[in-house]
């Protein structure tokens, strides 16, 4: 893979050779998962962007994100929609948890469809939040009656963004017929939606970046492997425990980062127990590898893991939770496992696993889950009813 991106690259400047004339090469414009980190960057600081349905250039929307804008923001957004109205953008779970009658021709799937309502005039960046990720009491939504519209592409999009920086899934969206004439003028990125959807979608590759040896209390033999996405995004690990041979089905676990679980060794969740005796199983063994994959929470992360914990302090269970903030069951994506297994040269193992989900994904990227370990540990009176959760609603094979 090194190989064919530095073929690739040093292959560029033939294609946008400067002739005559000062053209720019074609090497120095930014790829499109390069414009989507941009995107994304502007939106988590509190600005504004402009999306273009990719149809008409012209034809688009500003959004921000709901938890980050600022009230001077939000008031010029609302300056300039007169005299229309700026939406709120959130997903069928958040419309869903705070009991709002949905739309008609909302899809029918039960995590499926985006939803909007005009924000009221009046309604500061409290109201804003509340209806993003914090709830609102019952009698302000009866004193102010909502009318829910279907959500568009441009709607879906903004959202798919909003999950992808870990903020909650919720945004401030302009309708403008001009939105590409407006981010000239103010100096906004842009973006067109069907190149966001693609470059999200894809998944991005990973790169080997280092690796050195590092003795564990599990296994003097030990070595770290750090892979970095080109998409500019989290870095990923591969922990090999002993020597394992990777001419044989390997023994593996894909393990989501848990901080709560891994560092301080919270009893709300077996993760950290998970980790230690997959660790301590693997050097009393043939040796394996851990992929230390960087999707708190489910994929949520960490600010938005600790957002749901309290929630569950006040009776909902860890799927309600993550509903409750807008989010589906789990928002992980463990397809970046099999890329790490590929670069790793691994294409046979044994999967210490409690969840068939991580079966099928590493199925579908074309490596060959010979046998399922099972990982039962981790279960005390505090995370009874979490583990319970885990077992009924995703699947997990606990007993």
């Amino acid at each position: 893979m090194r190989l064919s991106r530095t073929a690739s690259a040093q292959a560029v400047p033939a294609l946008g050779t400067t002739q005559k004339g000062n053209a720019p090469a074609q090497g120095l414009t930014p790829r499109a998962v390069e414009r989507l980190m941009r995107v994304r960057g502007d939106l988590k600081l509190g600005l504004p962007v402009a999306l273009t349905s990719g149809e008409a250039a012209s034809d688009g929307a500003l959004v921000a994100f709901a938890e980050t804008v600022n009230d001077e923001r939000l008031e010029a957004l609302r300056a300039m929609a007169a005299p229309g109205a700026v939406e709120l953008v959130l997903t069928r779970n958040r419309a869903e948890a705070l009991g709002m009658d949905l739309p008609d021709n909302l899809p029918a799937e039960e995590s499926g469809g985006v939803v909007t309502l005009d924000i009221p005039a009046g309604a500061d960046l409290e109201w804003l939040a509340s209806l993003a990720g914090e709830g609102l009491p019952a009698g302000k939504l009866r004193s102010a009656p909502m009318r829910l519209n279907a959500g568009g592409p441009l709607h879906a999009v903004a959202l798919a963004l909003a999950k992808s920086a870990h903020v909650l899934p919720a945004a401030v969206l302009l309708p403008r017929q001009d939105a590409a004439g407006d981010a000239l003028r103010l100096g906004l990125s842009m973006m067109e939606t069907p190149a966001i959807m693609d470059a999200l979608e894809d998944g991005a590759p990973q790169t080997l970046v280092s690796a050195a040896n590092l003795p564990m209390d599990a296994s003097q033999a030990g070595r770290v492997h750090v892979f970095r996405p080109d998409d500019g995004g989290v870095e990923h690990y591969a922990i090999e425990i002993g020597t394992p041979d990777f001419t044989q089905p390997v023994t593996v676990r894909l393990h989501s980062a848990c901080f709560t679980g891994d560092v301080l060794s919270s009893l709300k969740c077996d993760c950290g127990p998970q980790l230690r005796t997959a660790m301590a199983t693997m050097a009393s063994g043939s040796g394996g590898v851990i992929l230390y994959l960087n999707q708190e929470g489910r994929g949520i992360g960490l600010a938005n893991k600790m957002r749901a914990y309290a929630l569950q302090e006040a009776g909902l269970d860890t799927v309600e939770a993550n509903h409750w903030l807008g989010f589906d069951d789990d928002e992980r994506d463990f397809r970046v496992g099999g890329n790490i297994l590929h670069w790793l040269g691994i294409s046979r193992v044994r999967l210490m696993t409690n969840n068939p989900a991580k079966i099928a994904i590493l199925a579908s990227q074309g490596i060959d889950v010979t046998e399922r370990v099972p990982l039962k540990v981790g279960g005390n009176a505090v995370n009874a009813n979490y583990l319970a959760t885990k077992a009924a609603k995703s699947g997990h094979l606990l007993t």
